[in-house]
């Protein structure tokens, strides 16, 4: 046979192969399209939902209230719960891996989602970092919460080391009095909070749960960052999948922070330091989103979620028409 005749051949098959290849491509990518189309189209209603419950008026002029009842409400419901419950592990998975990292995980997703859509917007990478600077700041406020409820607690508090025998007749030690059939305490001057635990001793003083404290705070703080989504689509802003995403992971969050602090009020009531700590928590948020922000922005000032950013309909910039505008004040 001739060569011409058998590379004309083979180029036919070769160009058969491709087209057939191609048919199948398109023919798979139809249902991956339709799958695409169908899961975009979940995520902007959930989105748009959720989106619209945090930016309404009543949500963020109740939800301060909301998480104080939980707060003052909440050690109530150890009395229908069961002490065999999972949750009523202290090393249950969700302690472990959530609530002993809970700043980590506000700090990335609300400082993710708080970029994206900054920058998104206008560009610019300095006012991004001023609107991150607002959770800078509820991150030091927090540092400098722990630092110095720790120093207080070794201040205010004492570390005893219970005697393994008991000393019949009530012997007196000259560190207290004891009762007759019960073990004394020897007192240990000059110990910290932290070393007189990890040595299995006792320590007796008043405390304020930072647990309690950090979620308070980080609940509040996630209600007022994504809060911004709400107006900013009302106002007919773009918003592709990747901000959408980045706000649910936040709602989901807020949910799960939610969660854990009724976990930790059901299961392990210590009042009133878990008052102490959802009282402070509230009171930081209270000088910082209802105080601070609301003053003009400048250098020593971040301003209010959403501050120069958002645009109306008739380009007017949203900050020439003011915060209570679009969300009302508390």
């Amino acid at each position: 046979m001739d060569p011409k005749i058998k590379k004309t051949n083979r180029t036919e098959l070769i160009d058969n192969d491709k087209g057939e290849t191609t048919r199948m491509t398109k023919d798979q990518s139809g249902p991956v399209k339709i799958a695409m189309m169908v899961l975009n189209s979940v995520l902007v209603v959930v989105t748009d939902l959720w989106a619209g419950l945090l930016g309404s008026a009543v949500f963020r002029r109740h939800f301060h209230l909301l998480l104080s009842g939980v707060v003052l409400f909440g050690p109530a419901l150890s009395l229908w719960v069961s002490k065999y419950s999972i949750f009523a592990n202290r090393n249950h998975y969700l302690y472990r891996m959530f609530l002993r990292s809970g700043w980590a995980w506000t700090c990335v997703f609300t400082g993710s989602f708080v970029f994206v859509l900054s920058f998104s917007i206008r560009r610019s990478l300095s006012l991004s970092v001023r609107h991150l600077s607002r959770i800078a700041t509820v991150g030091a406020l927090w540092w400098g919460s722990r630092s110095l409820l720790t120093l207080l607690e070794n201040m205010a508090g004492s570390c005893y080391e219970p005697m393994p025998a008991t000393l019949v007749g009530g012997l007196n030690l000259g560190q207290g009095a004891s009762v007759p059939g019960q073990s004394l305490l020897l007192l240990h001057e000059g110990e910290r909070k932290a070393s007189c635990l990890k040595a299995g001793m006792l320590w007796q003083g008043w405390e304020v749960s930072e647990d309690t404290l950090l979620l308070c705070l980080c609940c509040l703080l996630l209600a007022e960052e994504t809060a911004v989504l709400g107006p900013y689509l009302a106002l007919g802003g773009p918003s592709g999948p990747p901000l959408r995403l980045l706000f649910l992971l936040c709602v989901s969050l807020l949910g799960l922070w939610l969660f854990l602090l009724l976990c930790l009020l059901a299961y392990f009531p210590q009042f009133p330091s878990q008052l102490l700590g959802g009282a402070l928590g509230c009171l930081g948020w209270r000088g910082l989103y209802q105080g601070w922000y609301r003053l003009q922005p400048s250098w020593c000032c971040p301003g209010w979620p959403g501050e120069g950013l958002l645009i109306t309909t008739q380009r007017e910039p949203y900050s020439e028409r003011g915060v209570h505008d679009v969300w009302p004040k508390h």
